[in-house]
């Protein structure tokens, strides 16, 4: 199958080294770090794939990927970005070129409207899917060798996000919550300008956390596997939660609220799901009964970029079925 992927960062998205207590213009960058391993695990799959990068890419790719800044249309179907790509949508539709449209975040947790939607869409979540009355979603996944697996644990927790989201991510909760648990928390993340960043800083010095900026590559690999628990109490309707599928990798247990997506990505093998502020404490306190050889496992099985590929793949299928008016199942080669 010939697939034209589309996204409007350079490739690649995932640097290996952080910036500290520096800024960077995409704090998180997750979204666009899954669309690269999309475009490897369609590769490795044996796919037939055109990466569209209008914005260029800061180094070639070693896999057999087409790298193009310019659309074209001799393709089978073409993977857009929700709110991104209408006119590349209505080009394609006069190239007749299916698509699907991928959906990595609501827009209401941003206070705006979700605009046109269709069939052809795709969520990162069931509840996101749910958010807008469809049933199609694939799961995220993670390349495991990018992260390290430890089983014998320190004594800290972790928490990340990108900082002009960490307040509605439950970073005040966290912070308190490792005040009275007596443990000590790491705090990682970075924002879009100097001055959100001094005040998360502030922030966490006033409350006896580190806070160590932004990480990535090694660094945040090795934070990942010895924290004792990644803490996550966020207060956002998460639409899937990519930092808590990097913990499980590590062998890491997950400690979240009951928003969004976690209940849908952290089970009781590997984490737990709290409601107050008791059961925030008592997880922390039980966190060590998680075996971290579950939480990899379950990571690795559920999480893998080569399954979340294969996923897409079925669901290319399906929109090309649907629009050709092929019988289920009848495929394209």
């Amino acid at each position: 199958m010939r697939i034209l992927i589309s996204s409007d960062h350079r490739y690649p998205s995932d640097d290996q080294k952080g910036t500290g207590r520096h800024p960077r213009k995409y704090p998180s960058g997750s979204g666009y770090h899954i669309l690269d391993l999309t475009v490897r695990g369609l590769a490795e799959l044996g796919h037939d794939v055109v990466y569209l990068l209008p914005q260029g890419w800061k180094q070639e790719t070693s896999l057999p990927v087409t790298m193009i800044n310019e659309p074209r249309f001799d393709v089978d179907l073409a993977q857009v970005l929700a709110y991104r790509d209408d006119d590349l949508v209505s080009r394609l539709e006069q190239h007749n070129v299916p698509s699907v449209v991928i959906c990595h975040r609501d827009p209401h947790l941003e206070g705006k409207a979700r605009g046109v939607t269709g069939d052809n869409w795709i969520y990162v979540s069931r509840d996101l899917a749910a958010a807008f009355n469809s049933q199609r979603y694939i799961h995220n996944g993670l390349d495991p060798e990018a992260y390290l697996f430890v089983e014998k644990k320190r004594d800290y927790l972790l928490f990340m996000a990108a900082l002009e989201w960490a307040p509605a991510k439950g970073l005040d909760l966290a912070l308190s919550l490792a005040q009275e648990a007596g443990v000590k928390l790491i705090v990682a993340g970075t924002g879009q300008t100097e001055a959100i960043i001094a005040r998360i800083a502030a922030l966490c010095h006033s409350h006896g956390a580190d806070f160590v900026g932004d990480i990535r590559g090694r660094e945040k690999a090795e934070l990942f596997a010895g924290a004792k628990a990644f803490l996550f109490p966020t207060g956002v309707a998460e639409s899937f939660g990519l930092c808590m599928v990097e913990a499980l990798m590590s062998g890491t247990p997950v400690i979240a609220s009951n928003m969004g997506a976690c209940p849908e990505i952290i089970t009781p093998d590997v984490g737990f799901i709290c409601t107050t502020r008791e059961e925030y404490l008592a997880a922390i306190a039980q966190s060590s009964d998680i075996r971290p050889e579950a939480c990899r496992s379950k990571a690795v099985n559920s999480f893998h970029y080569l399954r979340m590929a294969a996923g897409y793949v079925k669901e290319y299928q399906r929109e090309l079925d649907r629009s050709s008016g092929r019988k289920p199942g009848q495929q394209l080669t």
